[in-house]
């Protein structure tokens, strides 16, 4: 194990491990690979905040158990930043977490979910109930797509939001954008809607970057277009995922130089 303390990769909304497709792809190989101890999360795909950092405490504490160690890295894509800090702050586990780092979290909320609590409420209710249906079978415990895109909306009281993480904690995030809806067929209709609804003209697809800030914030994870799916391995080209396995490297042997 290269970090002193294991790994854990927090998936975000919807793409979590299901059949062939694996939340995190084959990050976690790969950093399995290079020698670190490395695990990955088995949140619900469309719960809530509260309830997703109540299986994600359950998840670390097996974890810290197994291992016989005291704390646990945590690596966390877009909602999944939003449940970790809720099981930190709420949950009192800020004394077995030593660092969080978030990836195109969206910490102020995103102008999509906004737009989208504006439809009509019998066209949300329909909408969640068909969400919620899916997931339950696809394994989530409590799906509630309804909370979820509210949690996501765009926070007006942002320090209600990211609440005050444990200053024992090391905190850092890193954004990515897209420029083009050409550069990933998934979230090109997503980028699309952005513009439309948001005056922010830097974003992943979902998120925009100055919503991704928190802690100590690193920047663009990448000079090219990634999207808010690709950064998590899912649909990518050859050329492309080299480069997003060594930025996890690159995290990872941050963490390992800082002695976590």
């Amino acid at each position: 194990m290269k970090t002193k303390y294991p790994i854990i990769l927090v998936h975000g909304i919807a793409i979590k491990d299901l059949f062939f497709i694996k939340s995190f792809g084959k990050i976690d190989r790969h950093l399995k690979d290079e020698g670190y101890k490395v695990y990955k999360s088995n949140i619900d795909g469309f719960g809530t905040i509260e309830n997703n950092a109540a299986i994600l405490k359950e998840e670390i504490l097996k974890i810290l158990e197994d291992e016989k160690t005291t704390k646990v890295n945590i690596i966390a894509h877009s909602k999944g930043g939003l449940d970790a800090k809720y099981m930190i702050e709420k949950l009192g586990m800020e004394d077995y977490v030593q660092s969080l780092t978030t990836l195109c979290t969206p910490h102020k909320g995103s102008p999509i979910a906004s737009s989208i609590l504006k439809l009509p409420k019998w066209m949300l209710k329909i909408i969640a109930f068909w969400i919620n249906f899916w997931y339950r079978i696809f394994g989530d415990k409590k799906p509630d797509s309804l909370t979820v895109c509210k949690e996501l909306a765009l926070v007006d009281d942002i320090e209600k939001e990211t609440f005050k993480i444990s200053k024992r904690i090391y905190c850092q995030s890193y954004s990515t954008k897209m420029d083009k809806a050409k550069d990933d067929f998934i979230m090109g209709i997503p980028l699309v809607f952005f513009h439309h609804f948001s005056k922010d003209t830097e974003t992943d697809g979902l998120v925009g970057i100055d919503s991704t800030k928190f802690g100590e914030y690193k920047g663009c994870a990448f000079e090219e277009s990634i999207s808010h799916s690709e950064i998590i391995d899912f649909f990518v080209t050859k050329k492309k995922r080299e480069r997003i396995y060594k930025f996890y490297s690159s995290v990872c042997a941050d963490l390992s130089k800082r002695g976590f």
